[in-house]
Order: C-alpha cells, then sequence, then structure tokens
C-alpha cells in the first residue's frame, strides 16, 4: 500500500482545452531523460535555496534488508491497526537518516491512513525523504508535486512542483507521473512547451500503462484540440481507450464504466450515444459506488429526471463523495429544473466546501452574493471565495474580479477587481479573461487598452467563453472602442448566440432589422426575437417593441409594439417605460392627441413639448392656452429647448399669455443656451429689426447668421431678405440672393415670393427678369403662399407688367383673401364699395360683406369677385389698394 498508490485522475475533463504556443520545449524533452541534478544551475536559478537539495544527488542512503524488513513490519503493524507501533518503527528509520521511513509516514498523513489526514506535514516529510536519493524518490517527488500544485496543505507552488515532476519522471517509469506532468504543460502552468513535446509524455504513459494517454491524444486531435485535427486519429485513440476500458468494466470495475459513459456522453469521444452511455452509468451505480452514483445522478439531472437524479446524488453525497454534496448543493440552488432549497443548498456546500472542495465554496460564496436563493450575505460569500482565491483557484479570482467590478455584495473597486482577474487569467480561467478584456476595452479599473482587450476576449471567445464571443462582437458592431467589423461582429455574435447567450441572439437580431448587418432575414430575425422574449429575455422585448414601432424589418404595427414593450415593463427591463412613451407619441404623432398624452404622462419629454404645441394651435383638438403652458413649461422644466423657444415666442407675441417681451426674450436665451437653432432665429429677427426690444443689428446678424449655418430655413430668410434690402445691414444683392435660394430650396415659400418679386420688379439691385419672377410666385403661390396669390392677382389686374387677366387676377385675389392675407381682404372690400358707389361707406361694412362671401360657396364666390372686377372704377380701387402688397 505504500508504493505508488497515486490513483488516475477521477474524472477527465471534455472541456475545451487551451492550444499552446509552439515554442522551444525544455531540453530534456527533446531526447533521452537528463538527471535533475546535473540542471542545478537552472533549479537554482528558479526556486528558494530551501529546496535545492532536493535536487542536487548526494549519497544514496544504504540500507540492508533487514532495514527493509523493517518497512514491511511497519505496514504489517498498520494493517492490524497498531498505529503507534507503525510510526515508532517508522521513526526509528527515520532516526538513522532512511528516506523510506520518511516517505512511508508522509503517505499515512496524505492518504490519512490509521491517522488524521494532514497534507502539511506530510509534505514536510516527503521533503525529509528527497534529501537523499533513494528508492522512493520517484513516488515522494511525484506526491509532494501534488500537494504544491494543488496548494494542498502548503502555498501552491507551480514552479516547483514542475520541477519535482521533471524529477518523478527522470527517476522513474511511472505512467501517472509522466501524465501529471504532460497535464501541468498543457494547462500553460509551467511555462509553454512544444505541443508534440507534451504528446511524447503521453504516448510514453500509454507504454507504461497510463490508459489516460490515449484519451487525452484523442482530445488532441479532436475539432479543437491542441494539436492538428484529426478526426480519424482521434476517433482510434478514443476507441483504442475504450477497448482498454471494456474488460475491466465487464470484470465489475465501476470507474472503468464511468469512463466508458464519459466517452459516450453529447460531449463525448464517441458521443452522443445515450444508451451506452446511460448503460454504463447506471451498470457503475447500481454497485453503490459514489463516483458512479454521482454521474449517473448528473445525467438524470441533466435528462430531466429529477427525482431520480436527486436520489442517485443524495445516495453518493451521504456516502462521503465530495463532488457529489457539491452537485447536490448546486441542483438546490435551482440547477437543472430542480425546486430551490436554500437549506439542503447550504448544507451539501458547506458540507463539501469543508471536505476542501473549492468548487463548492465558490458556488455558496456567490450564492450568498447573489442573495437570490440564499439569504443575502456578502461577508460570507466574500470570505468563501476568498478561501478559494487562496488556494490559486482560478474561478475563485474570476469571481471575485466580477464582485469588485460590479459593486456586487462589496464597494466596487475596479483596481483591486483587475488584479483578481489578472490572476485568474493567468491561472487560464476564460471567465476571468473575457472579463479582463472587456475592463481593458472600457478602461474599468485601467487605462483603456483596445489591442489588449481585444487579444484577451479573442482568448477567451476561442476557449467558448460566450460572453467574450458577445462583447467581441458588440464592439465590432459599435465601431467605438474597437473598429468597426461587421463580418467579425457576426460571426462572434452567431458564435455566442449558437451556444445559447440570449443577449446575443437578441443583438444579431437587432442589426439584421436594423440594417447595421446586411444578409440576415427580417423574419427569421424576428423569429429569434420572439424566441428570446419567450424565453424571458427583456432586452429582446424591447428590440421587438422597437422595431415594430418603427416598422424596421416588419410593418408597422403599433399595438403589436405595445405588447411588447408593456411586457419587457413588467419584466423591469430599465429602458422599457421609455420605449413605451415613445411608442405612444409616435402613435400621437399619427393624429392620436389620446396616444400622445399618455406619452407625455409617462414623462416623454418631446411628447409634452408636442402635446403643448398642439393646444397652442388646436390642431386637431379645441385650443386651450392654459393646458399648452402647462405642457410647454413642464417640457421647458426638463431642459426642451423647443418647448423653451414656444414659449418665448408666446410671451413675445402675446399669444394665449400676457405680452411679456422681457420675459420671452429670456426664454429665447434659455432656448439658444440649449442649442436650438429656431430660438437663435427669432431673437435674431427681432435684434436686427427692433421690434419690440432694443435694436442690436450686430448681434441679430450674428444670431441669423449662427442659426443659418446649422440650416436653419428661417434664419435663412430672414437673412437673406435683409441682405437683398439693406434692411438692418449693409446691402449686399449676391449674398441676400445665397441665402435665400438656400432657405427656398428647403421649401421655404416666403423665400421664393422675395426672389420672386426681386425678379419681376427688379428691385434691390437684381436684375429684372419677368418671366422668373412670375414661373417663382406662380409656384410658391400654387403651394398656397398669399403673398404671392396677392402680387399676382393685382399684376394680372393691372395690366403693367403682364397681360390684363380679369379671371386670373379675380381668382388669384380671392384665394388669397380667404386665406386672411390682409391687403387682399382690404383691396377686395375696397373694390366693392367703389362698385356699390359706396366708396365713402366704412370699410368695417365692407369686411362684413367679404366675409359673407368668402365663407359661402367658393364657386358662387369667385364668380361674385369676378364680376364685382368688371367695374372699371372697382378695379382701379382694388389694384391701387393691392399696391401695398
Amino acid at each position: 500500500m505504500f508504493t505508488d498508490s497515486i490513483n488516475e485522475r477521477r474524472r477527465p475533463s471534455h472541456g475545451t482545452i487551451r492550444s499552446l504556443a509552439v515554442v522551444t520545449a525544455v531540453a530534456w524533452l527533446g531526447g533521452c531523460a537528463v538527471n535533475t541534478s546535473k540542471h542545478m544551475d537552472e533549479i537554482q536559478a528558479q526556486l528558494d535555496p530551501k529546496y535545492h537539495d532536493w535536487f542536487d544527488g548526494g549519497t544514496p542512503a544504504d540500507m540492508s534488508s533487514f532495514d527493509w524488513n523493517h518497512i514491511d513490519f511497519a505496514r504489517q503493524a498498520l494493517d492490524n491497526g497498531n498505529v503507534s507501533e507503525a510510526l515508532g518503527i517508522l521513526e526509528s528509520l527515520q532516526n538513522q537518516g532512511y528516506p523510506p521511513g520518511y516517505y512511508e509516514m508522509a503517505v499515512m498523513y496524505d492518504d490519512g491512513l490509521g491517522v488524521a489526514r494532514d497534507p502539511s506535514k506530510a509534505a514536510q516529510l516527503y521533503g525529509e525523504s528527497l534529501r537523499k536519493p533513494s528508492s522512493v524518490l520517484d513516488n515522494a517527488s511525484l506526491r509532494l508535486a501534488r500537494l504544491y500544485a494543488e496548494g494542498d496543505g502548503v502555498e501552491r507552488n507551480d514552479t516547483l512542483a514542475y520541477y519535482l515532476l521533471r524529477q518523478a519522471v527522470e527517476e522513474g517509469d511511472m505512467a501517472s507521473a509522466r501524465l501529471d506532468l504532460a497535464d501541468m504543460l498543457l494547462a500553460g502552468r509551467a511555462g509553454q512547451a512544444a505541443p508534440q513535446e507534451i504528446a511524447a509524455l503521453y504516448k510514453e504513459a500509454v507504454e507504461l500503462g497510463g490508459t489516460r494517454g490515449l484519451y487525452e491524444l484523442a482530445q488532441a486531435h479532436a475539432p479543437g484540440g491542441w494539436l492538428e485535427e484529426n478526426r480519424g486519429l482521434a476517433e482510434k485513440y478514443a476507441r483504442d481507450y475504450a477497448q482498454t476500458l471494456q474488460e475491466p468494466a465487464q470484470a465489475g470495475d465501476t470507474q472503468a464504466m464511468v469512463n466508458l459513459a464519459r466517452l459516450y456522453a453529447d460531449d463525448g469521444l464517441l458521443g452522443p450515444q445515450p444508451q451506452l452511455q446511460q448503460k454504463w452509468l447506471l451498470q457503475a451505480a447500481e454497485s453503490g459506488n459514489p463516483d458512479a452514483l454521482g454521474e449517473a445522478g448528473e445525467l438524470l439531472l441533466a435528462q430531466g429526471n429529477q427525482e431520480r437524479g436527486l436520489s442517485m446524488l443524495h445516495r453518493a453525497a451521504e456516502a462521503g463523495d465530495v463532488e457529489s454534496m457539491t452537485h447536490l448543493g448546486k441542483a438546490y440552488l435551482g440547477e437543472n429544473g430542480v425546486a430551490p432549497d436554500p437549506i439542503q443548498a447550504t448544507r451539501w456546500l458547506e458540507a463539501a466546501s469543508e471536505n476542501g472542495d473549492t468548487n463548492a465554496a465558490i458556488s455558496l460564496g456567490r450564492a450568498y452574493l447573489q442573495g437570490d436563493v440564499l439569504e443575502h450575505n456578502p461577508t460570507r460569500g466574500i470570505e468563501l471565495l476568498e478561501r478559494g482565491a487562496e488556494r490559486g483557484d482560478a474561478l475563485a479570482y474570476a469571481v471575485l474580479g466580477s464582485a469588485y467590478m460590479q459593486g456586487n455584495g462589496v464597494p466596487a473597486q475596479p483596481t483591486r477587481a483587475v488584479d483578481y482577474l489578472q490572476k485568474g487569467h493567468e491561472a487560464g480561467h476564460p471567465y476571468a479573461t473575457a472579463q479582463l478584456g472587456e475592463a481593458y476595452l472600457n478602461g474599468l479599473g485601467v487605462a483603456p487598452n483596445p489591442s489588449r482587450a481585444e487579444t484577451l476576449l479573442r482568448n477567451a471567445a476561442d476557449q467558448g467563453q460566450t460572453t467574450a464571443a458577445r462583447v467581441l462582437g458588440e464592439g465590432y458592431l459599435e465601431g467605438g472602442n474597437l473598429p468597426f467589423q461587421p463580418q467579425e461582429a457576426e460571426r462572434w455574435l452567431r458564435q455566442a448566440a449558437d451556444a445559447g447567450d440570449v443577449t446575443a441572439a437578441t443583438k444579431l437580431a437587432d442589426a439584421y432589422l436594423s440594417g447595421n448587418l446586411t444578409g440576415g432575414d427580417p423574419q427569421q430575425a424576428v423569429t429569434m426575437l420572439e424566441e428570446a422574449a419567450n424565453e424571458g429575455d427583456a432586452y429582446a422585448m424591447v428590440v421587438l417593441g422597437r422595431a415594430y414601432r418603427e416598422g424596421t424589418g416588419v410593418p408597422r404595427d403599433f399595438e403589436q409594439a405595445e405588447y411588447w414593450l408593456e411586457r419587457a415593463r413588467e419584466a423591469d427591463h430599465p429602458s422599457a417605460r421609455a420605449a413605451l412613451a415613445r411608442t405612444y407619441r409616435a402613435r400621437g404623432e399619427q393624429g392620436d392627441i389620446g396616444a400622445l398624452r399618455k406619452a407625455a404622462e409617462m414623462g416623454d419629454v418631446p411628447a409634452m413639448a408636442d402635446l403643448g404645441r398642439i393646444y397652442l394651435n388646436g390642431s386637431g383638438v379645441s385650443r386651450n392656452t392654459s393646458q399648452a403652458r402647462v405642457w410647454l413649461n413642464r417640457a421647458a422644466d426638463e431642459g426642451h429647448a423647443g418647448a423653451t423657444a414656444t414659449l418665448g415666442r408666446m410671451y413675445i407675441d402675446g399669444n394665449g399669455v400676457t405680452r411679456n417681451t422681457e420675459r420671452g426674450v429670456g426664454l429665447l436665451e434659455t432656448a439658444i443656451a440649449r442649442g436650438h437653432s429656431g430660438a437663435k432665429a427669432d431673437l435674431g429677427e427681432l435684434l436686427l429689426t427692433g421690434n419690440g426690444v432694443a435694436a442690436d443689428p450686430e448681434r441679430g446678424v450674428e444670431l441669423l447668421r449662427s442659426a443659418a449655418n446649422a440650416g436653419n430655413t428661417s434664419a435663412r430668410m430672414t437673412l437673406g431678405h435683409a441682405y437683398l434690402t439693406g434692411e438692418g445691414v449693409a446691402q449686399d444683392t449676391q449674398q441676400g440672393l445665397d441665402l435665400l435660394r438656400q432657405a427656398m430650396a428647403s421649401g421655404d415659400l416666403t423665400s421664393k415670393y422675395y426672389l420672386g418679386r426681386a425678379y419681376l420688379y427688379g428691385e434691390n439691385g437684381v436684375t429684372q427678369d419677368i418671366e422668373q419672377g412670375r414661373q417663382l410666385l406662380t409656384e410658391a403661390a400654387d403651394a398656397g403662399h398669399g403673398a404671392s396669390m396677392a402680387t399676382l392677382g393685382r399684376e394680372y389686374l393691372r395690366g403693367d407688367i403682364f397681360a390684363i387677366n380679369r379671371n386670373q387676377g379675380a381668382e388669384y385675389l380671392f384665394q388669397a383673401a380667404r386665406q386672411g392675407h390682409p391687403t387682399a381682404r382690404l383691396a377686395l372690400a375696397k373694390a366693392y364699395l367703389w362698385a356699390n358707389g359706396l366708396e365713402n361707406a366704412s370699410q368695417e361694412q365692407a369686411m362684413i360683406w367679404l366675409n359673407k362671401v368668402i365663407d359661402g360657396d367658393s364657386q358662387n364666390a369667385l364668380e361674385i369677385m369676378r364680376e364685382l372686377l368688371t367695374d372699371e372704377e372697382a378695379l382701379q380701387a382694388a389694384a391701387e389698394q393691392t399696391n401695398t402688397i
């Protein structure tokens, strides 16, 4: 029992193995084994001097057959339960300087044989056994290496473990030493080594009976492995491994049964073959083997058979299987469809943690931090996680890094978080690597470094870390810290989505719908979003709601938009309320005033402003200046520049409020400070003309110029007309024409009117061009511009510029009057007075007549006007009146 009792690893990992860069391997791996003592220079440079004499050779201990008999006596005493006698015999051998005496006692304390397990004492005894060369050098080196590699009873020291494993390989022919050394090199815990050299170690192990080497070689050649992909060779190694397991499994070796079951699992090298997997697991479980019971329980839980799965896990855990305790505890946290049970979860995770299972301690720590199933206890949670970190556990580093980065149960400390994440990354955990990459991407706890972030995120994503793949995809899609690369964005988001990341699937579908990624099927994108939303992903609900609201990739459908956004709000998505309010506003923009009011009442500021303007103008509702002020003030108080500008114009014009020019100007100034170009145009016009305020042409032009440069059409029109006429500024005909053309190009009819008059009459330095003027005025008039109608009507009636056309003139003048153009109305009223010999009557009486005519049937009204203007005196009166247009 005291010889090499090291067992093969209990449960080989089926996860993704990190690929290693091919570098120059250490010299001894390149050829024949060389005694470690010949490499003392290297060892002395790498290790603390207190360890040097474990490797420096020396004079072997000379033990006689009589002395070896005492080893046998000690073993017999221990077998018979005489622990004190066994210890006494071994102490006697130690006093004589014999290494096997130290080694045999170390194994007792290492394995807890007759004594309480004490890995610290075992490590000290193993070390003593290495001070002189002996036949136990290989076994002692291997066992001590494992203690240092695991941080079991000693501080974890990968470098020391590596050199001990080298010594174990050089000094003996144990397959397990080669397997452990290859595992360490493969995990990158002892620097880097060439993959082919690592493969050579596994092959040596196979030749020495270490059949797990076949499994590792199969993994190496499988897709995603660390050697050149060769599916045929991978399958051959896997089948060879299965063959080595068949005989012992059929003979009742439960561990062989379990390993066979793993090969046939969904992610197994020969899987998925569920029938064979279940056959071997259940057969192993029938033997009562705790390990088999545990794995069978895990399989049954994964298959949805909670009752039987929990039963097997309970049996395994109660038999002392620590890993089953951990899985049972995690199941009671709510995994695999098991109803959460905080008492059972705490019981089993605490038990596993007390038995040294770091995974259990970490799961328990996370549960205390989250406070979902267990009572929120951040102090206990951090304590458990730090216990794992002290053992060098990579996941513990990663979870602590996440906690300190997000402030989960502890004050956020990004710098401390990065320290933990760096350690987790160096220990090879992809979750830590992913978070570290995100920290460098966003400058959290470190200076932003997009290049390093990209490297780290790719590293983690290549290891199957879905969050890293999603963050990469989002980064490439947004084109902020990372360059915009749509193909890369699609690749990584697709990888994360295919791995089950619902947020990545939502991002991908959103990008297809919005057109940020091309080539996607909108209907498929909607299906992806609906699947994610129906799984409870609130972000997918928001994206669906937005898509239906905007008609992006789907027909616009406000009812569907409201349905999904209401669900998102019920799911407490932070942006759902605002998105729903925006949807009500969109309905309001289509004329649904009730929906617009809903949006305003939900706090949508633009909706408040729109509602205020609607009440002010009576658009679709009865004009209500009181309600207008309420909503415009609420929007202005929220910083809405447009609402502030509208209020300013109300006070300047006395529109629905008592005229207060000073307050109005103050509001316009506030709107200008908020960046509103329309307010600049309004105040600029006031200051340019001095209309109601002290004239300040210089500032007025400055404001108008700023607004015009920002594309404000009104400012271009006002400033253009000022430069054309020289009103308030030095006349600059060309600049005036340029600005008016710019405003006209934006659809401004008044600018077209000003340009038309300038060409028609040859005013303000513009060369007369009657046809150009007529065309511009006609276009403006046809578009409903009253002043253009009045001007054309006058000219057709007078015949000074155009040929007289009384019908056309009457029609234009009538239409202008009907629109409320004051001069046109007055001209028609005066014509009526003259035609009826009432030229001295009041204009008020004529206006009453005019309103009756205009408010009547439009065709009859037009005929009345035409008849009226056949009277020469009436015509002359109308023409003279329109001279003021």
